[in-house]
């Protein structure tokens, strides 16, 4: 009796535990991939523009005004090697000196202002890094500026170890958020199932196009080419020839093929859902 209730008590434990984690975990995996995001966006791109903009209020302003107090304290935290390494120089002058002192003095107590402000000042980095990139969609918008990309794209593609990494992130990329040009066609036009890898297997694909010459003349049809995309990774897959009478078009976005295939078949498409009334319909 006693074994039989210790045995219900952990079955129903390891279902709620489980209900509550699959209830739960999908935002906290949200959330920390937000705050993720963020800090690396603040890390790696809006830190060093509100570095840049401390650099420009410190060289062409008088904000922060410091002391002789003040400077005779930065002075002081000064490390011994710097000391030393001033003195072997011997050219600069005490008053070069004094200047340069009052620089880093100023760099130093601004600093300090500016984390004390931390969140409202760190965003102005991020608008900035924001109205940047705006600009470079306008600037490599037009005519001139997609030439100078492609020359530029060109110049990569030459260099050894970038010529090896950055095509494979430009396809990423474009993937994502779509080339520079606003014309550009769309890497997928449809959804398709088709049979892979045999007979009997349906797989979801995206048709990207057209297929080799050479291989519809061989296939005496019409082909298309199918990119089928992996779980959990949709940016992996295999790219298949299918002809087209093998291939059954399907009535979901693109995004909905995706999450299909990234959830690993748990996220089914609204419309394309088996409904249980249409189960016991077929039953009977």
């Amino acid at each position: 009796m006693w074994k039989r209730r210790k045995e219900d008590f952990w079955t129903n434990f390891r279902r709620f535990f489980l209900r509550g984690l699959a209830i739960i975990l999908p935002t906290v995996l949200t959330v920390w991939i937000l705050v993720a995001a963020y800090n690396f966006v603040q890390r790696r791109i809006a830190e060093p523009i509100n570095i840049g903009i401390r650099e420009l209020i410190v060289r062409f302003s008088d904000h922060p005004v410091v002391d002789e107090e003040d400077m005779a304290d930065h002075d002081q935290r000064t490390t011994a090697a710097n000391k030393k390494r001033r003195r072997e120089k011997g050219t600069a002058s005490s008053s070069s000196h004094k200047d340069r002192l009052r620089l880093d003095t100023r760099r130093v107590v601004l600093t300090q202002q500016w984390h004390s402000y931390a969140f409202p000042l760190d965003l102005i980095g991020l608008v900035v890094a924001i109205f940047l990139i705006y600009v470079a969609g306008g600037l490599l918008g037009n005519f001139v500026g997609r030439r100078l990309l492609s020359r530029g794209e060109k110049l990569l593609n030459k260099v050894p170890l970038i010529r090896r990494v950055y095509p494979s992130v430009k396809q990423v990329t474009d993937f994502l958020v779509g080339g520079p040009e606003e014309t550009q066609k769309q890497p997928f036009s449809r959804v398709v199932a088709v049979q892979y890898p045999r007979k009997g297997l349906w797989s979801i694909g995206l048709v990207t196009g057209q297929t080799l010459r050479k291989i519809q003349l061989e296939a005496e049809q019409e082909c298309i080419t199918v990119f089928v995309p992996s779980s959990p990774t949709p940016f992996t897959g295999y790219v298949i020839t299918v002809p087209v009478m093998d291939s059954i078009n399907l009535p979901i976005t693109i995004e909905d093929a995706l999450r299909f295939t990234i959830s690993g078949g748990v996220l089914v498409p609204p419309s394309q859902q088996i409904m249980a009334m249409d189960e016991s319909a077929g039953d009977t």
